[in-house]
Order: C-alpha cells, then sequence, then structure tokens
C-alpha cells in the first residue's frame, strides 16, 4: 500500500463553509476540474502552515481526512525588519520595498509567498494595448525575481462607469488571468478601502474584482480620511465601522473566503487647534477629495513610536468605549496632542471577526511598523502579532 506523504493547497474561488472551497476549472484529460487547481506541499510545509491556519485543523468524515484554511498577510516596506517576523504565522509577504534576494530565499524556505506591488496610474490602463503591455511587464518581472504573483494597490478615485472605472475591472480581470497563465498557483489579489461605495473616490466595481482575482484585501484602516461631520480626532480603524465595512462586501455577493481583513500597525498624531477635554481635540480642517475635514491633519506613527511616547504623555491610555480604540494625549512646545492608535487589545477585536465571519484571513500595514531592536519592547512586539490570533 502507498500512502502520500504530501497534501495540496488549494486556492478557494469560494468557500461556502469548511470543506466546500470551490475551485478554479482546469481541465485535465477530460474532467473538468482536477488536483492543477493547487500546489503540492510536503508534509513538513503542511505542519509549518497548520499553526498559522485561521481554522486550526478539521476533520472530514466523509473523506476520513484532515484539513485547514489559512491566510496571514504581510506588507513589507523594505530593510531587515523581515528577519524579526513571527514565521511561524506569514503565508504571504507582499514586498513594496526594493527587491531583496534574501528576503525571498528566506521566505521561500519558510514556504511563504513573496508577491510584488503593483501599481500604474488608471489613464495608462484605460487603452487595452496598454493594458496588456503592462500586464507582462509585470509577469516578466516576476518570473526574473522568482515571485510568487502580484499585489494589486492602486487607490485612485475613479468615478462611476467611467472609463476608468471599466478599465480597472479588466485590469483585474486580465492580470488573473495571465498570472494563473504564465505562473502556474500563483496569486493575484487587490486591495480595497475598508468599505464598498465610492469612498475617497474610489467608485470601483468590487463584486467584479474579488470574483476576478484570488481575493481582496481590505484597508480596514484610515477611516477618517474623509470627515463629514465634527472635525475632532477620531479612531483610524473604529470598530463598528470595521464590522460594518466586512458585511457590506459580504452584502455585495462576495464570498468570504475571498476577503482578507486589514488591520493598521500604525496610528495618527494629530496637533489640537483647540483641546475641550479628552476625545474632543479639534483640529485643522484639511479638505480631502470632496470631504471638509480628514485625517491630513495629523501625520502617520508607528506603532514603535507611539509605546515610546506613551509614558512620557500627559494623559497615560485612555480607551474609547464608542470607537473601541485606545488614545493618549501630550504636550509640546505648548500645543496638546491627541495620539490613536490600534493595540493588541483593539486588533484582537477585529480579528476575532474572521471566524465569526468565515473571512480568509488577516494581515497588516505593514510588519516593519513594530520595534524588533529594543529589548524592552519585545513583550510589545510579541503581542502585536499574537493579536492577529485571537482565536
Amino acid at each position: 500500500m502507498g500512502v502520500p506523504w504530501y497534501g495540496y493547497d488549494y486556492t478557494c474561488l469560494h468557500l461556502l463553509e469548511p470543506g466546500r472551497c470551490e475551485l478554479e476549472t482546469f481541465h485535465f484529460r477530460k474532467p473538468t476540474c482536477n488536483f492543477r487547481a493547487s500546489r503540492w506541499i510536503p508534509y513538513k510545509a503542511i505542519m509549518r502552515h497548520l499553526p498559522k491556519s485561521i481554522s486550526g485543523r478539521y476533520w472530514d468524515n466523509d473523506h476520513k481526512a484532515p484539513y485547514y484554511i489559512y491566510m496571514v498577510l504581510v506588507f513589507d516596506v523594505g530593510g531587515t525588519d523581515w528577519k524579526h517576523y513571527d514565521w511561524s504565522k506569514v503565508t504571504t509577504i507582499a514586498a513594496f520595498g526594493a527587491y531583496n534576494p534574501e528576503l525571498l530565499c528566506h521566505a521561500h524556505a519558510n514556504d511563504v509567498r513573496v508577491v510584488l506591488k503593483g501599481d500604474v496610474p488608471i489613464k495608462d490602463i484605460i487603452d487595452p494595448a496598454n493594458r496588456t503591455a503592462w500586464i507582462i511587464d509585470q509577469v516578466n518581472l516576476a518570473k526574473r525575481q522568482f515571485l510568487d504573483g502580484i499585489n494589486l494597490d492602486l487607490e485612485e478615485a475613479v468615478e462611476f462607469k467611467s472609463q476608468g472605472y471599466y478599465a480597472l475591472t479588466q485590469l483585474v480581470n486580465e492580470t488573473t488571468q495571465i498570472f494563473h497563465r504564465e505562473i502556474p498557483g500563483s496569486q493575484v489579489t487587490f486591495d480595497v478601502a475598508w468599505k464598498p461605495g465610492c469612498v475617497d473616490g474610489r467608485c470601483y466595481d468590487y463584486a467584479s474584482i474579488a470574483h476576478s482575482c484570488d481575493f481582496i484585501f481590505v484597508m480596514s484602516y484610515d477611516m477618517q480620511s474623509q470627515i463629514w461631520g465634527d472635525c475632532i480626532a477620531k479612531a483610524n480603524a473604529p470598530y463598528n465601522q470595521t464590522v460594518a465595512g466586512y458585511y457590506a462586501y459580504l452584502k455585495l455577493g462576495i464570498p468570504s473566503s475571498k476577503i482578507v481583513m486589514g488591520v493598521p500597525w500604525y496610528g495618527y498624531n494629530y496637533p489640537c487647534i483647540y483641546l475641550f477635554e479628552a476625545g474632543k481635540c479639534v483640529i485643522q480642517s484639511i479638505p480631502f477629495r470632496g470631504a471638509p475635514c480628514s485625517d491630513l491633519a495629523g501625520p502617520q506613527v508607528p506603532y514603535k513610536w507611539i509605546m515610546q511616547q506613551l509614558p512620557k504623555s500627559i494623559s497615560g491610555r485612555f480607551w474609547d468605549d464608542d470607537q473601541e480604540a485606545p488614545y493618549f494625549i501630550y504636550k509640546v512646545n505648548g500645543t496638546y496632542h491627541e495620539v490613536w492608535y490600534d493595540d493588541p487589545q483593539s486588533i484582537s477585536m477585529k480579528a476575532s471577526l474572521i471566524k465569526k465571519l468565515n473571512l480568509r484571513g488577516i494581515g497588516m500595514w505593514n510588519g516593519n511598523l513594530l520595534d524588533y531592536d529594543d529589548p524592552s519592547e519585545a513583550m510589545q512586539t510579541k503581542a502585536m502579532w499574537q493579536a492577529l490570533y485571537p482565536f
């Protein structure tokens, strides 16, 4: 009797429920579907992946076999911080920094995909020939650098049903088809705003985009990019808004298996024009894409800076029960600053939605924003990685 010491890693077009993962159609010797919709992985890789899973080990009574579901996407912007990542959790690195063959080799040794950043002005891909040429260039680049796919990150404002609206949808569809054909087993993903519609003027065909690619990465942060009410400092990623965003995507008919949650490892440092009380910091009114006020009033600050600044604050850590987020106040040169951010408590609350909604997984912007050098910050850094797995 021969038995396998390997398995198959299937990319689900639709994950209806655990054990019902619909696959891309690959014809092989007449049947319309087969194992070519997957990549072969050895048992040692399976044992490394299982602890990263969002599901844990399932057992199928009909097939008498175990299986699991997983995805943790880390955006890396360069440097050497990747050497300190918790590789027991990572499944994909989106390389937004300079090409680093050392990072690539380390990732592949840990059975982790590395995908390149795809960014192009939408005006440049309206013409079909230009669009195809750009895609071919990206495929060839991925082949030369032995990469495993592409993460499309455009974030450009597009009017509903404009030329750009349709061109963007075609870009995602054609990129997926060409990458899958030229690099079997490759991964094509697309970054979307925290909710569908026209957030920040991004009036995309989200349902069609999600259908075309392997999954969408929901950027559940920068939710104060357009402030329509009182111009005051607020949380980067309020819990209720986060939840509403995912339900809105699901309402479009996008399968939960095609949705990866994005969380922030950074916050905003708002200088207060007036500080009436904690949580009521009036900020400068800076318009953004039609909104009279925005988070442009405060610079983004990495979590490692936040952890260094918090002990120096005049307030200590506050918790906002309405937004389910931490913040603190400090004063410099006579000006009060209110810093809103996410920490293990707020992130784990959001991450718990993954299992509840059967989402594909989680990721963060970005992996370089923690302190990997200071031993005194080691526990805080570890806690941020652990917050991705609250279940």
